[in-house]
């Protein structure tokens, strides 16, 4: 594929970066999305419910009170935020 860029120079290979989804390790899906996505899901803590935050692969990064204030966290630390269901 040659897609030009703002340049106008050609770029040959722009998605090498890209992991082939045919040859990808279980570390590696492990890890699809750390640096950009976050999630919220309701959790249960001893002060009662609340909301978690998540790093794309379950490890647990935050509580807070409110899913406003969670999904402020975690676009504050420029992540996208997801809910889960």
């Amino acid at each position: 594929m040659n897609i030009k860029a703002h340049d106008g120079i050609a770029d040959d290979a722009p998605f090498q970066a890209f992991l082939d989804p045919h040859h990808i390790t279980e570390s590696q899906l492990a890890d699809l999305g750390l640096q950009e996505i976050a999630y919220v899901r309701p959790i249960m803590t001893p002060s009662g419910p609340a909301f978690g935050v998540f790093a794309a692969n379950g490890v647990p990064m935050a509580v807070a009170a409110d899913n406003n204030v969670a999904r402020a966290a975690i676009v504050q630390h420029e992540l996208a935020p997801v809910s889960v269901h």
